[in-house]
């Protein structure tokens, strides 16, 4: 079988929406080339072994690749013309995209599979948890390490964005045993599962992605998880109403603030609002939105150009 490779050339800020793009057209994975990953310093304190090759990246910016199974002729074009509107639409909610060019190439389906599985090791993304793709024979090496597996490529959220990171970070240093938590644009279940593993009693994961909410259920079923997060299609949080103890949420500064209100409205006092996806030129949004509503912010984390904030109700 072969495969259409498509890469954009554009910027950090845009990662997240192109990705959930090129998920909602059928993208059967996703390979992110970002050449910050080769300026980082990578820490060896959990034995991580980093190879990277700087010509596979751009010198700015970054390239997104998503694979398609290749559709002949007139179709595939509509589709791709579609994708191509989608994305220069973004700048009209205050995204810059960059360049914004886009390649084509066809790959073979044993290429693809080799091209996209060597971008995605077992990385340790917390003190206690590690994220193993579900191929990787992986056994924890550290004492009270918490494993997850995750099929990537499906929707947003295989662990290693600075984002996801700064999530399960968070997730780890507030989460109490017993926790009711919401995850909302739950993506690949990765915050989900995390937060069984760090001692939740229970999550309710919402996405309107169709994609993301298969994905989900997909990854909470391989962890074996099904009997303690619950995953629905939803628009954020409209027509929800629990009283939980967290909310997490990962996605574009822009959407938090939408539902700032509906977090607050679902929280028990002194409950709290985890957010991420956040870049630094949006960070303020974010407060201003979160303290006129009445959260006091408890923490600022930050990794690479990324935020994550921690407010209570």
């Amino acid at each position: 079988m072969k495969w259409t490779e498509v890469c954009i050339h554009t910027t950090n800020e845009a990662i997240e929406p192109i990705s959930n793009i090129f998920n909602e057209f059928g993208a059967s994975g996703v390979v992110i080339e970002n050449p910050l990953d080769l300026q980082i310093e990578k820490k060896s304190q959990f034995g991580e072994i980093y190879a990277l090759d700087a010509s596979n990246y751009p010198e700015d910016g970054v390239y997104i690749k998503a694979y398609f199974s290749i559709v002949e002729g007139r179709n595939g074009k509509t589709a791709l013309d579609q994708m191509k509107q989608r994305i220069d639409e973004l700048p009209s909610f205050n995204i810059d995209i960059g360049p914004s060019k886009i390649y084509l190439q066809e790959v073979a389906e044993e290429d693809w599979a080799t091209s996209w599985k060597q971008f995605y090791k077992v990385e340790k993304v917390s003190e206690t948890i590690t994220i193993v793709p579900s191929w990787e024979d992986y056994q924890p090496k550290l004492k009270g390490e918490k494993v997850i597996k995750l099929d990537p490529g499906m929707a947003f959220g295989t662990g290693t964005h600075p984002t996801t990171k700064l999530s399960i970070q968070t997730l780890e240093n507030y989460l109490n045993p017993e926790d009711v938590v919401l995850d909302v644009g739950s993506g690949s279940g990765v915050l989900s599962i995390a937060s069984i593993l760090l001692g939740a009693k229970e999550v309710h994961a919402y996405d309107l992605d169709i994609v993301a909410v298969k994905s989900s259920l997909s990854n909470v079923k391989l962890n074996q998880l099904e009997n303690k997060i619950h995953v629905q299609q939803n628009d954020l949080l409209r027509g929800i109403n629990r009283k939980v103890d967290v909310i997490v949420s990962n996605i574009l500064a822009e959407i938090i603030i939408q539902f700032v209100a509906d977090a607050w409205n679902n929280l028990k006092d002194d409950g709290l609002f985890i957010t991420s996806g956040i870049i630094q030129e949006k960070k303020q949004l974010v407060l201003d939105k979160l303290q006129e509503q009445g959260f006091r912010i408890e923490s600022i984390r930050e990794m690479d150009d990324w935020v994550s904030i921690v407010a209570k109700k």
